[in-house]
């Protein structure tokens, strides 16, 4: 059914029932609410584009991911997240543009959402150390929230992140208790804020415990499972191997999984294995009892609050930035174990 067939079921202008639909504030209760029975009746939907053009808003929220990050698009973090934000879009009328652009030409796709109106808002992925995107956006005057932080950056903005410092630091320290000494840790790019942070925690506890950062037990890198199994290959065939590993990504955790089996040693006794970002819904970390001490975090619940964020944003745009700072669990797998006896 069309607007214009169920102007005529219900007796009334296109106009009125376009006004009702759209919360007009000149309709009577008693029409709106017979227009929106009606509506539900038979099951009709505005189309986002007519209501846009009524409420001069796109009702449409950006996504720009650079072409060297595209693989972020088959990464279940990714997919989570945009999974989350798109049941947030969806309950209140919003739709989400996926662009793929050229590293080169990301700048200039904001430049052109914001001058053809073509979103109310975009999201930020993957801040980077100083990241020069808010202050672009900034300047934009775009609506704008980011899933992490940037540090360096002292102009306001809204962000939702995990604390990676803390959980890192913990991670650290609960390998400590169980006795492990060299403990090597297999992170992200590092010119990544959540990367850094997390070098940070992890460097932290080790200083805290009496002991040197030691760059060879240290790997930063795309958080692949060739990654994880290379970076630990390496490590565990030195003379003076780690006794556990701290890794930034389920992912790569796996390709540590893998190098563990290829050197003939057993994981949680010979090696243990900690890692971030078990709660992913296509790619569980087992059942009851997790296969990998984790910190845990809900991906899929930052994308829903991260997009709450931004709508109350581009609702108040004078409001200051919100802000919310996630706290991860560390969960107790099967991957841990205290530190083996050496001769």
């Amino acid at each position: 059914m069309n607007l214009k067939e169920l102007s005529q079921n219900l007796g009334l202008s296109q106009t009125t029932v376009s006004r009702a639909l759209n919360g007009y504030p000149e309709v009577s209760p008693a029409t709106r609410a017979r227009v929106e029975e009606a509506a539900k009746t038979f099951n009709y939907r505005p189309s986002t584009r007519a209501k846009g053009l009524a409420t001069g808003k796109a009702l449409a929220i950006g996504h720009v991911i650079p072409v060297s990050n595209k693989h972020e698009m088959v990464n279940p973090i990714f997919g989570d997240f945009i999974a989350g934000a798109g049941e947030t879009y969806s309950r209140h009328g919003y739709e989400m543009i996926l662009s793929i652009v050229a590293d080169e030409d990301e700048n200039q796709v904001y430049r052109g959402l914001k001058s053809r109106r073509a979103v109310d808002g975009v999201i930020v992925h993957g801040p980077r150390m100083n990241d020069p995107r808010i202050p672009l956006l900034h300047d934009l005057g775009l609506p704008f929230a980011v899933h992490g932080r940037a540090s360096g950056c002292a102009l306001p903005y809204a962000w939702l992140d995990v604390n990676n410092r803390s959980a890192f630091l913990r991670a650290t320290d609960f390998l400590f208790d169980l006795g492990h000494r060299r403990i090597a840790l297999i992170n992200g790019i590092e010119g990544m804020d959540f990367a850094h942070r997390r070098r940070e925690g992890y460097s932290a506890s080790l200083l805290a415990h009496g002991l040197h950062v030691d760059p060879a037990l240290m790997r930063a890198g795309e958080m692949t499972e060739v990654f994880g199994f290379q970076s630990a290959m390496d490590m565990l065939g030195g003379p003076d191997a780690p006794t556990a590993i701290l890794c930034s990504s389920l992912i790569s955790a796996l390709g540590v999984r893998r190098a563990i089996d290829e050197r003939g040693l057993v994981i949680g006794k010979d090696v243990s294995v900690v890692t971030h970002d078990d709660d992913l819904s296509y790619l569980q970390n087992g059942g009851d009892v997790p296969i990998f001490t984790a910190t845990r975090s809900s991906v899929r619940d930052a994308g829903r609050r991260l997009a709450t964020m931004l709508l109350a944003a581009i609702a108040a745009p004078h409001a200051p930035p919100q802000h919310h700072l996630l706290e991860a669990e560390l969960m107790i797998g099967q991957s841990t174990g205290p530190a083996p006896k050496r001769d």
